[in-house]
């Protein structure tokens, strides 16, 4: 875990991980654990960043390619890849990325917004920004991710 901060101010902490050679994060509350990549059953009609369901110790979980939901290019499972498994209220489901890299504790004076060239979509995904070290890491909001057309996946 790398701690990161400015001042002595609440410590948030975050899982990053990579995707299409970018480096993201999400607040660790909302992942519940962290998989190797499994190959998902793909499903009939629903978008296709929603790459099919696996089954979680008896739950049908629906997975999606985090690359093709933020308009980047589709992840090509590896080795690497995982499935983190995100909980929002009653709902769960998957994110394929091509791999975790960090636990990071940061305080919010790190976070900054996202920059003005930022287009509407991007911003819907991206929350904020950081810099560590030689690392530019974009913050994505989790309920920001989650489709209205999932729970027909589910």
């Amino acid at each position: 875990m790398i701690a990161v901060s400015k001042d002595s101010g609440e410590k948030r902490e975050l899982i990053a991980f990579r995707m299409a050679k970018q480096e993201f994060c999400i607040d660790i509350r909302t992942v519940r654990e962290i998989r190797g990549y499994v190959a998902a059953t793909p499903l009939p009609k629903t978008p296709n960043y929603v790459v099919g369901v696996i089954n979680l110790r008896g739950t049908v979980l629906p997975v999606i390619d985090l690359g093709l939901r933020m308009g980047l290019k589709a992840i090509e499972p590896t080795a690497r890849s995982v499935i983190m498994v995100v909980k929002l209220g009653p709902q769960l489901f998957g994110l394929l990325v091509d791999a975790v890299s960090d636990i990071l504790s940061v305080t919010e004076d790190l976070i900054q917004p996202n920059p003005d060239i930022s287009n509407d979509r991007a911003r819907s995904f991206v929350t904020g920004m950081m810099a560590i070290d030689d690392r530019m890491i974009a913050i994505i909001e989790a309920t920001n991710i989650h489709p209205q057309a999932l729970e027909l996946a589910a």
